[in-house]
């Protein structure tokens, strides 16, 4: 009975919180079976007693209400406080898609082209050398430097075909050199950021493959440049505090909220093997447009509303429908012989939009529907957004190994809850 009471205390939270009409109202759309749901409550519940999680919330929202909504376990095993609507999560890269949005708003304003070099904005991109690798004939690997072929581009930086890699060991010598340059665990202001990614090589010419990287990081500097405001000052202005996104920031800067602050297990902290989730209660100077906020679900599911909704929120217009469509086509498709690098995170069956993947075809044995784009945060979070069906869903956890197994699951699960 406790339990039935949270969860309809946390649903009617969300109502109030979350509750907007979606763009598509009215429209034929497939429904979430009660029988369906009770196995994805059933799957997290036992992902929960089994150890594998602390904790989770799943929502899922249609025709802009709430039809799925409930907290599994706890925030943190060591103060064993419950999961509630208010916990505060790393979004890490679910950070994306908002810094891509407030890029996107300044491309409308026309202050910002998708065609501008980057460049024009950060003056050190210009001179630039693309890594290549040659193999002498004593078998011996060197790097050798070469000019860019064209300028990088503001939707080099949106699809991420700008040749700017997260570095990691063991991907090549251009990646050695990023991974010994550790820009994940530095802590410079979003200017000293790009100016020292800028003395690094490109691992590809830029135009040529996608390759998941920091490439929304300088993008959250080129708003800054362009804004003339910390790119934390231009999103509260024109999107966080609009929205009433007043828990999403780049750290938790009030002690009173740190018993909020969701937890992984202590055994699953570990996001590489050099990098550690972060204490988000401390203060960072770093305003990591690529991956460094946090927030809550009730957050996150004003600004999926606002995109479902084709651009509006609340009678206030963000964007408009016709950007948010471009932003979720396609833009690294067959036509553009854009190739995908080995970790091509979005996955077989899906494309690339201006900040989204997006899913250009069926996977064998589902019917999932064409058009939803989604993205998802290395420390457990996902969302999706299906417009077929006038429906967002959005799963917060704290977890970096277990992130991709609950996704496909729940993924899995819901759609079979909505007959597909």
């Amino acid at each position: 009975m406790r339990g039935r009471r949270a969860f309809i205390a946390g649903l009617v939270l969300l109502v109030a919180v979350v509750g907007a009409k979606a763009g598509s109202e009215g429209r034929a759309a497939r429904t979430l079976s009660t029988e369906g749901l009770a196995k994805v409550s059933d799957y997290i519940r036992n992902e929960v007693a089994t150890g594998k999680i602390p904790g989770a919330i799943l929502l899922l929202q249609q025709h802009g209400k709430p039809v799925y909504y409930e907290n599994f376990g706890v925030r943190d095993v060591g103060t064993r406080i419950s999961m509630s609507a208010d916990t505060i999560f790393r979004l890490y890269s679910m950070s994306k898609p908002t810094t891509s949005v407030v890029a996107m708003m300044l491309v409308e304003e026309g202050r910002l082209s998708l065609d501008d070099p980057v460049s024009k904005y950060i003056p050190a991109f210009a001179g630039m050398k693309v890594g290549i690798e040659s193999k002498a004939a004593d078998g011996k690997i060197s790097l050798m430097l070469e000019p860019q072929q064209r300028p990088i581009t503001i939707k080099d930086l949106l699809r991420h075909t700008a040749g700017l890699p997260y570095g990691f060991r063991g991907g090549g010598l251009v990646r050695e050199l990023h991974a010994a340059a550790d820009l994940f665990n530095s802590d410079l202001s979003n200017a000293e950021f790009v100016a020292k990614l800028a003395t690094l090589p490109l691992a590809e010419q830029p135009g040529t493959v996608w390759t998941y990287g920091f490439a929304t990081d300088v993008l959250g500097r080129v708003v800054e440049v362009v804004s003339g405001k910390t790119l934390l000052q231009f999103e509260k202005e024109r999107l966080l505090d609009p929205l009433g996104m007043t828990e999403t920031a780049f750290y938790v800067a009030d002690p009173a909220r740190f018993a909020r602050i969701a937890e992984p297990m202590p055994e699953d902290r570990s996001i590489s093997p050099t990098t550690e989730v972060r204490d988000i209660r401390r203060p960072v100077r770093w305003e990591s447009g690529g991956a460094g906020m946090v927030g809550t679900i009730g957050d996150y599911a004003r600004f999926a509303q606002m995109l479902l909704n084709g651009g509006t929120y609340e009678g206030r217009r963000y964007l408009k429908p016709e950007t948010i469509a471009l932003m979720v086509s396609d833009h690294i498709g067959p036509e553009t012989k854009i190739v995908r690098d080995q970790m091509y995170y979005p996955g077989g069956g899906s494309g690339f939009g201006l900040g989204f993947a997006v899913r250009t075809s069926v996977p064998p044995g589902t019917s999932w529907p064409l058009g939803e784009y989604r993205w998802d945060g290395v420390a457990g979070t996902f969302f999706f957004i299906d417009p077929e069906d006038d429906l967002f869903g959005i799963f917060m956890a704290q977890t970096p190994s277990q992130r991709g197994r609950i996704q496909l699951e729940l993924k899995t699960l819901i759609y079979q809850a909505m007959g597909r």
